[in-house]
Parts: structure tokens; sequence; C-alpha cells
């Protein structure tokens, strides 16, 4: 878990009588997951178990999310904004967040447009770790990585021909497979799509 940035040292409380509104965002994706409130106490168990602890205003006590139903939120990092009054929380899901058995407590079309392929580079790593029996990642991965490779040419090629001689529907079928086996290939090397982003990232800053 890290804390980048505006040091959770200097929070104002006192705004708040005790209590800050803590924003809980899907690592990933950057789903809006849901909201509750900390204080001082909540913080300091969600910091040392590494799952989401508010303070319930109705039960008046620490809840950690999931604690019933085990849908709890594994903390990846906390950040609070710039005045100090509110927190951000990272924090990867474990089942459903809200109670209806959505992901998010404020609906269902709130990851951003981009989001998906995050949770996407988590479950083909899942698959990595797991190999669970009758997975097609699976079987990617248990072959040749020259396979995998040769399964991103074989993409990469139809994606260009589809962008030339075929329809819109076409060719974003072909750039789907292109991406899925990417990422395969990307995280056979034990890498990341996250880790292409850093490097597109960077190459932009440096451009500025």
């Amino acid at each position: 878990m890290t804390e980048p940035q505006n040091p959770l040292s200097r929070l104002d409380w006192a705004k708040g009588d005790g209590l800050l509104p803590a924003i809980v965002q899907h690592a990933l994706s950057g789903e809006v997951l849901m909201l509750g409130y900390m204080n001082a106490a909540a913080l300091e168990a969600t910091r040392q178990t590494g799952h989401v602890t508010f303070f319930s205003r109705s039960k008046q006590r620490l809840w950690t999310k999931g604690e019933s139903s085990g849908h709890v939120l594994a903390v990846q990092s906390i950040r609070a904004d710039c005045d100090a009054d509110t927190l951000l929380v990272g924090a990867l899901p474990h089942g459903p967040t809200c109670h209806t058995g959505t992901s998010s407590c404020f609906g269902t079309d709130v990851v951003p447009p981009l989001g998906f392929l995050g949770e996407l580079d988590a479950l083909v790593a899942q698959r990595h770790a797991e190999r669970p029996e009758g997975s097609y990642t699976t079987r990617l991965f248990e072959g040749d990585i020259r396979r995998i490779a040769q399964k991103v040419g074989e993409e990469g090629v139809e994606t260009a021909l589809a962008a030339v001689v075929q329809g819109d529907e076409e060719l974003l079928g072909e750039a789907a497979d292109l991406i899925f086996h990417l990422i395969v290939a990307l995280r056979a090397r034990g890498l990341s799509l996250r880790e292409v982003a850093d490097v597109l990232s960077a190459r932009h800053a440096a451009r500025q």
C-alpha cells in the first residue's frame, strides 16, 4: 500500500468533527466504488489491516467493508486531497462492493471508458498465477512463448488487413484479439499493460 503526495499526518480532522469522507476507487479500472467516512481510528485500522475500514455513523463503531459478506476492499493506496479534508482510497474489490450485488454503489455505468483494460490485465495475471483448467488463457501460458508471440503476430496482421479491406466491426474485433494476446505475451514475460502505459506516459511527458 502506498501513500503518494499529501501526507496523511496533516489531515484536517477538525473540519468534519473527527470524520473525513473517504472515496473508494477501483485501483485498476478507476471505477468509483463507494463513499464512506473515516475517523482517525478507522484510518489506522485501514492502514494496519490492508482492508478498507470506516466509522459507521449508524452503528457508531468501526466497520470493515465485507466483514459479514467477505467482499472486502484490499487497499492499494491512500491519498488526501489538496485541503487535507477528504481521502481517496485505491482498492481492489473481492466481490461486489454494493449490497445490491453491483460492483459500485453508484450503479453499473461508472467505469471509465478504458478502465476495463486494467481489469483485463489483472484477470490475465490471475490466470497466469492460477492456471484454471479449461481456460484458453491457461492453454496459451502452458505453451511456448514463441506460440504466444506467433498469435500476436497473426492478430497484428489480421488487424492491419481489417483496417484496409474490412468494415469497422471487423476491425474492432481484430483489434480486441490483438490487445488480448499482447497482454498475454507481456504477462508471459512478467510484464503488464500498466508498464506499457508508463512507457507511453513517460514519452509523452518528455515531449511536453
